[in-house]
């Protein structure tokens, strides 16, 4: 005879895993501001760049932005030791956009 399943555990359990993955994004996002220097920004001033980051819809410009950010991780990464450039191309691969590094991947 099976085991019945636990599903009220089985569901905690995926709660928990998503808070999880919400709090690294978010601890992430923090530190992708500090790290680019954003952080000096006003709040104000911040938020309205990235509003207008999101709502932009011409993509040669959102893909001139892409390349900007991957060149900004390459170079990070090749100062820090191919870390952070391992990361953002796992970050890009899982965004759905092509890795522009070597494609490592944590996790």
């Amino acid at each position: 005879m099976r085991k019945p399943r636990d599903f009220d555990s089985e569901l905690r359990a995926l709660d928990n895993r998503a808070r999880q993955i919400k709090q690294a994004k978010l601890q992430q996002l923090g530190e992708l501001v500090i790290a680019t220097g954003a952080d000096a920004l006003p709040v104000e001033q911040l938020a309205g760049a990235l509003l207008a980051a999101v709502s932009a819809s011409d993509m040669i410009v959102r893909e001139g932005w892409r390349q900007r950010g991957a060149a900004y991780f390459q170079r990070q990464g090749k100062a820090r030791g191919g870390a952070r450039s391992r990361a953002a191309s796992a970050a890009a691969a899982d965004s759905g956009a092509a890795p522009t590094g070597s494609a490592a991947g944590a996790e």
